[in-house]
């Protein structure tokens, strides 16, 4: 009887039958991990944040081979708007604080509160509107794959009518 070894062949040069690991995600799997990588080390994204009772702040916090890394910050009563992000998946993690989604499509609307550590992945076309209706501040992570190069607005509306943009 032959034995693992004898049939498998040497332990040690197995590695360059594996495939490279790659540098970049390349996989919804991939970027949702790397988004929880950066939640996990505060001390990369938390002396950057921001807080403008104006405006949502924004930075770009990474980019790599497709992709964009985005943190965001909210103060009550901040939202999105109702879009999408043309042909962007995503991945949105919150890192602090809690956020409500209102999401529609062809099945209709659904509503979730997301808090901290929550995340939701999104494909090209998914359109919905992130807001702060909490009483704290909040601070949410983005990454968009491929890098985000259009944000359409839709005007609030009904959700058939949005369901015909949707699926039209």
């Amino acid at each position: 009887m032959n034995s693992d070894v004898e049939i498998a062949g040497d332990p040690l040069a197995v590695p360059h039958l594996l495939q490279p690991v790659p540098r970049h995600p390349v996989t919804v799997a991939g970027f949702a991990g790397l988004a929880r990588t950066i939640a996990a080390d505060r001390s990369r994204w938390a002396p950057l944040v921001q807080y403008d009772a104006t405006t949502r702040w924004y930075a770009r916090l990474e980019t790599g081979p497709g992709y964009e890394v985005w943190l965001l910050s909210w103060v009550p009563g901040q939202g999105s708007g109702l879009h999408d992000h043309g042909g962007s998946s995503g991945v949105l993690t919150v890192l602090e604080g809690e956020l409500s989604e209102r999401a529609l499509g062809a099945n209709g609307e659904t509503q979730r509160s997301l808090s901290a550590a929550d995340q939701r992945v999104f494909a090209p076309g998914y359109v919905h509107e992130v807001a702060n209706d909490s009483l704290e501040p909040a601070v949410s992570l983005h990454i968009y794959f491929p890098g985000l190069t259009e944000m359409t607005p839709y005007v609030a509306c009904t959700a058939p009518a949005i369901q015909e943009q949707v699926a039209g």
